[in-house]
């Protein structure tokens, strides 16, 4: 049965948990008592399936494929009863083709999402560089100076400390330091190639916004927050530099 329970929180997670939020619409919930060890356990193994399967259950109803809410509710309850209507065998053959159809639905949306994604970041980005101040490297980077400050400006080697915000074109924000409180510091030549470019056109106390085409960010990787092809905006700080120790001092470190 391990196999079954398994796959079951697989595929229960795209489709189950407002079932019951339906359900108890029309009766009045029962109360919920967590007063002993033994209650809290027992709610807590419940909870966390259903948080579990609360994040998957908008992707299948956005992926298009229809659900009986009563079946998965009948479903589990005679699951916990050990009263099944099929077979684990039939379960795992059909487990097994829901999980496949969902594939298939991702894929043809990514697909979607990556197609439109390149077509309207040409389209930014031609129309973005004919703005006053933008300015277009060979690369295909386009920045404008918000801020010029007067320090020292970071080679790629180099140790670099920023705030930032990062959206797509469309104004979604995907990563903040300033959202997170705390500014970020890294190896400049070891983030996306339009950050390794454009940060080292800045001196320290400056503040560019950079447009970063999909080719020099993410290309047509899919991250999650960030849709294949995607042309990219960030609004860069320049805090501080760390020097890289020159070749001979790292060498002899290293001894």
């Amino acid at each position: 049965m391990k196999s079954i329970y398994k796959m079951s929180l697989v595929a229960l997670a795209v489709v189950g948990l407002t079932a019951c939020n339906q359900e108890q619409k029309t009766t009045k919930p029962a109360e919920v008592k967590l007063e002993t060890q033994a209650q809290k356990q027992a709610y807590s193994v419940g909870a966390s399936i259903g948080k579990y399967m609360s994040g998957h259950i908008k992707e299948q109803e956005e992926l298009g494929l229809p659900v009986d809410r009563s079946l998965i509710i009948q479903g589990f309850s005679n699951g916990l009863n050990d009263e099944l209507k099929l077979t684990e065998e039939e379960m795992q053959t059909v487990l097994q083709g829901l999980d496949e159809q969902l594939n298939e639905k991702r894929q043809a949306q990514a697909t979607a999402l990556a197609e439109k994604a390149q077509a309207e970041s040409a389209a930014f980005l031609e129309a973005n560089k004919a703005k006053e101040g933008v300015v277009t490297t060979e690369s295909g980077l386009q920045y404008e100076v918000i801020t010029e400050g007067t320090g020292d400006k970071p080679a790629a080697e180099d140790t670099v400390e920023v705030h930032y915000v990062g959206t797509l074109i469309d104004g979604t924000e995907f990563d903040s330091s300033i959202a997170r409180g705390q500014s970020a510091k890294f190896p400049l030549n070891r983030v996306i190639p339009g950050w390794t470019e454009g940060v080292q056109l800045m001196s320290v106390g400056s503040k560019y916004r950079f447009v970063i085409p999909a080719e020099l960010a993410y290309g047509s990787r899919d991250t999650g927050s960030i849709p294949a092809n995607s042309t990219l905006i960030f609004e860069v700080e320049l805090l501080s530099i760390e020097k890289a120790a020159p070749a001979a001092e790292e060498a002899a470190a290293a001894k």
